[in-house]
């Protein structure tokens, strides 16, 4: 290589520098900037996260404290004093105490707490649909039948996560209204749907049975 080039090359690499550095004066800013905002979310994310984590173990020790309590009218109080965070934890808690408040014989404040999970928008839907189902299930329940018809067949849709058990108990209601027919007919679709589980398909088949109905083969 030539003086000429050895000394071109050499103005080149300084005109970059030059360039580099004057960068840097004017736009240094923003990368330190830049640096500032990563390591803050960085931060901020462990911090939300370690408090979620608080938050749920102290909602844990609070649900086992409840639930530590030897009669079922202090274990349901004891829930319904607990804040939760969020509308999941609170329908987790409302349906834990509504299952104490049954155990305790108190019907009416178990029915009010499943009925408020139920009626909650912002709660998830499978919460919802599950103390729908707990309240139109329960035997002490102050539902029509034909009002516990009208409950238990919109859980039936197709698509929806207790489908198949709310038809299980819309054949109990056909044989409580007498229709064994219905009951028995209703309880054959359950037993040929593809998504029955085992316990469910026995279930319906001795029920079956003990109508006086036949399985049909297959």
């Amino acid at each position: 290589m030539s003086d000429t080039d050895s000394f071109i090359d050499e103005v080149t690499e300084e005109v970059r520098r030059d360039r580099l550095f004057g960068l840097m004066k004017r736009y240094g800013w923003v990368a330190v900037l830049l640096v500032l905002v990563l390591v803050g979310g960085a931060a901020w994310r462990e911090y939300a996260a370690s408090r979620d984590r608080a938050e749920a173990q102290e909602l844990g020790d609070r649900i086992l404290a409840a639930l530590d309590a030897e009669a079922p009218e202090a274990r349901a109080e004891a829930l319904a004093e607990i804040d939760a965070p969020t509308p999941g934890t609170q329908a987790l808690v409302a349906m834990l105490g509504a299952a104490e408040a049954k155990a305790a014989g108190n019907a009416e404040d178990a029915a009010a707490r499943l009925e408020a999970v139920s009626t909650n928008g912002d709660v998830a839907e499978i919460y919802r649909e599950m103390a729908s189902f707990k309240a139109l299930t329960s035997a002490a329940s102050n539902y029509s039948l034909e009002d516990r018809r009208i409950g238990l067949e919109a859980l039936a849709v197709p698509g929806k996560p207790l489908r198949l058990l709310a038809e299980e108990q819309l054949a109990l209601l056909d044989v409580e209204a007498g229709n064994t027919d219905d009951a028995i007919a209703r309880l054959q679709r359950i037993i040929e749907d593809s998504e029955t589980t085992a316990g469910l398909r026995q279930r319906a088949s001795q029920l079956i049975v003990a109508l006086g109905g036949e399985l049909d083969a297959g």
